[in-house]
């Protein structure tokens, strides 16, 4: 982490898990645990029946709510669909966007995250996008692994102006180390990290780069999360199964205070 140029994220992606009615039960056990002292951001990026409950559990503890897609639609007949302004109407901060399973199970594109981001960050909406970007296990193996990062982030920013980049986040999560208890080293996950932002200068200017948060999504965990925060271009982390724990997503929230 550079805490001069950028805040620490620690967000929590609870995928489809979690009821409204343990929600409280969650930020009730997470609220002790929590330092007093935060440098760093807390979010819980949430299904969207639960956001409404989760904003309401977490009040107080200065942990933001965020949603896990959106729409490129403002309205009408898209049956299943939930529009930008209708997170923003619930105190929606965060979006995640472009998520490795989202692409796989449902064919987004970069063209579609692409679409979505500008969506967010239009000026009546303004929520922060998280856009996911990483390779498969197979692209690794062949030593592709930087030409797809560049593509999808070439893709995801497009038509974006450097002042809309400074409003995004970024997350690097190699999809084969989503859910399968693999995870990137630490030297393989700050070399894509610190490739992402290199990207980002390229496209834009050092200003951009150094201001944009980039964060790790494949399986940090409460054992592992201090090792790769450590990492110089890397600003935090996309959680998955920990961020249903309160005890190892406050370890990790922890480990993101670190100096």
């Amino acid at each position: 982490m550079n805490k001069k140029y950028r805040k620490p994220i620690i967000a929590g992606n609870w995928k489809m898990n979690m009821l409204s009615t343990k929600t409280k039960e969650f930020a009730d056990d997470l609220k002790p645990l929590l330092p007093k002292n935060r440098s760093s951001e807390a979010v819980l990026c949430v299904p969207f029946p639960l956001i409404p409950g989760v904003a309401k559990a977490v009040k107080g503890l200065r942990v933001s709510v965020g949603a896990q897609d959106v729409s490129v639609h403002d309205k009408g007949a898209y049956t299943g669909e939930v529009s930008a302004e209708m997170l923003s109407d619930l105190g929606v901060k965060y979006c995640i966007i472009g998520h490795s399973e989202r692409r796989a199970y449902h064919g987004e594109t970069d063209a579609l995250v692409n679409a979505k981001a500008k969506k967010l960050l239009e000026k009546e909406i303004s929520i922060t996008p998280i856009i996911c970007v990483g390779e498969t296990l197979e692209q690794r193996e062949l030593d592709v692994t930087m030409e797809w990062i560049s593509m999808q982030v070439k893709g995801a920013l497009s038509g974006l102006s450097g002042g809309e980049v400074r409003k995004c986040v970024i997350a690097y999560e190699p999809v084969w180390a989503i859910g399968t208890g693999k995870t990137a080293t630490a030297e393989q996950a700050q070399e894509v990290c610190e490739y992402i932002r290199t990207v980002v200068r390229k496209l834009y200017d050092a200003r951009t780069a150094r201001s944009l948060p980039i964060l790790y999504g494949g399986s940090m965990n409460a054992k592992n999360a201090a090792e790769l925060l450590a990492c110089p271009d890397i600003d935090g982390g996309l959680i998955g199964g920990a961020s249903l724990k309160p005890e190892d997503f406050s370890v990790i929230i922890n480990a993101a205070n670190e100096e």
